[in-house]
This record gives C-alpha cells, structure tokens and sequence, in this order.
C-alpha cells in the first residue's frame, strides 16, 4: 500500500529537472565525472565544517550554500553519461552521511569548547536522527519497500541547518527542531514499513 502523502524535497527536484538536465548534459560534454562532483561536495562541506568548529557559522553557511547544488548536480551528470550500476547512488549516499557527520560534527566542537554541552547533545541527538532515518530507507530498500515519507527528509533537515548558521537567533530552536524532527522521522518510516510489509 503507497501512501499519497507529499514529499517536499520531490517536488523541489521536478521543478529544477529540466535545468539540472541541461547543465548535467553541458558537463557530460566536457567530460566531468560524476563522481568527482560528488567528492567535491564533500571538500566543500568539510571546509564549511571547519569554520564552523571555529565558530564562524554564518561564513560556514554561506559556504554550504555555494556547495548545495552539487548534489543535485552529480545525479544530472550521471544521467546525461546513460551511466549503469548502482555505484554513484551508493558512494553519493555514503557521503552524504559524512557530510551530516562532519557539520554536526563541527558544531558539537564548537559547542564542546564553549561549554555548551546541552547544544553539543542536540546536535548528537540530530546527527543521530539523521542517521537512522537514512538507515531505515537503506533496510527498507533491500525488502523491496521505497520508504521517502516523513516529516524532515535530509533536503529539510539541510535547509534548516543552513537557517540555523546564517540565522545566529535560530541556533537553539532549530537544533531543537532537527533534534526532535529527524527521530521524529525516523520513528515515522520505521511506522510506514511496518504497516507496508
């Protein structure tokens, strides 16, 4: 049974397709790897990471936001090359958790060092949503079940953690949000396979 619930994040991909499409064909021509899109996303989180660490969080969000085309960028590419295989979806996904690990990871420091240990858990608490939401799609995926539903998928959680870094007075009711909204989420698809399988 298929839910008819709305789901932000595919509603963003279908109104930007086409120019992704044009773009990821442009870059197919002049030889651009998806891969190597991907890796560099990647470095760009982890440098916007480490300013973060040092405290600097709107330079690490406007950062994050020069960087955030790219993972739509690399499946575009992707598609344009006719590329077969499941590797790209794969590496894309595993970078992606270390894309979450390195921001909250950059924040916890900063938090560590500044004493503010109950910021540091809401982030550990978000990180760990956001890890278990993309868990249960992954499990859920080998049973054949395509689990997308739920209240902050990683494109909302993204669009708040930006908030949060260039929104200084948003710090602490948007980590409560993602800390909340990510097990939230989490607990919403564990729900949704259940009653599907």
């Amino acid at each position: 049974m298929q839910t008819q619930e709305f789901i932000f994040t595919e509603w963003v991909r279908t109104q930007i397709r086409d120019r992704m499409g044009e773009l990821g064909r442009t870059l197919h021509r002049l030889g651009v790897h998806p891969d190597m899109i991907t890796l560099l996303g990647l470095v760009i989180v982890g440098v916007a990471s480490v300013i973060i660490a040092r405290g600097q969080f709107q330079l690490g969000g406007i950062i994050l936001v020069l960087g955030l085309p790219l993972d739509a960028v690399d499946g575009a590419v992707a598609r344009a090359m006719g590329r077969k295989g499941n590797f790209g979806g794969v590496l894309d996904s595993t970078l992606d958790r270390y894309a979450d690990a390195f921001i909250f990871g950059g924040l916890s420091y900063h938090f560590a060092v500044t004493d503010q240990f109950d910021m540091m858990l809401l982030c550990l608490a978000a990180l760990t949503g956001g890890f278990v939401v993309s868990y249960v799609r992954a499990r859920a995926g080998e049973a054949g079940l395509s689990v997308k539903v739920g209240l902050l998928d990683r494109f909302v959680r993204v669009i708040i953690i930006i908030a949060v870094l260039l929104v200084p007075p948003l710090t602490v009711l948007g980590l409560w949000v993602l800390a909340i909204g990510a097990n939230f989420t989490a607990l919403q698809r564990i729900w949704y396979v259940y009653r599907n399988t």
